[in-house]
């Protein structure tokens, strides 16, 4: 279960940039070495080695996934980085159900007014992270619409949590 948790923007994209330089120089130097002992345990002086730098750039890659999927990922030099993965990746999974989300709203389904503020929330903060302004300023009526919409209803504004049950329920045949 994913929640949206309070973030400083300019903290965020500072510790994302830092994250993102060190895992670029780690695959730079992979993708390096590889390419380097490729060519030189197996390559032909002074022939065609593309196919074998390329092999070695491809196994950089790959290394670097593994290195940061299985070992960086836990590090709290990572943590902005993660979070912004999470946050965009449950933002993700509401934006492919949007359609039956704003149904279930029309509807005066609880569990889809609920999902449809936690996505309103996340993606404030996710523009907000990334510093995009004008892209949530064209949200503000809608959001405070479907706000007020809840209010109306007695449900809780504040939703900070994905909970799968809901995108659960949305699967769910009604009748």
């Amino acid at each position: 279960m994913f929640e949206i948790r309070p973030m400083n923007p300019e903290h965020y994209r500072q510790q994302t940039r830092r994250s993102a330089l060190v895992v670029i120089v780690i695959f730079v130097a992979l993708a390096m070495l590889l390419s380097g002992l490729a060519v030189l345990f197996f390559g032909t002086p002074g022939g065609d080695n593309f196919r074998l730098n390329l092999g070695g750039v491809l196994a950089g890659l790959l290394t670097t996934l593994a290195l940061v999927r299985l070992q960086l990922w836990s590090q709290p030099w990572m943590a902005c980085a993660v979070y912004g993965w999470q946050l965009k990746r449950s933002l993700m999974q509401v934006t492919n159900r949007l359609h039956q989300v704003r149904a279930g709203v029309a509807a005066g389904d609880p569990a889809a007014m609920r999902l449809l503020r936690f996505y309103h929330l996340g993606l404030t903060q996710m523009h907000q992270l990334d510093g995009n302004s004008s892209e949530l300023s064209s949200l503000v009526a809608e959001i405070n619409q479907h706000s007020e919409a809840m209010q109306a209803q007695g449900l809780d504004i504040d939703q900070p949590r994905l909970d799968p049950a809901w995108l659960q329920a949305l699967s769910a045949p009604r009748r």
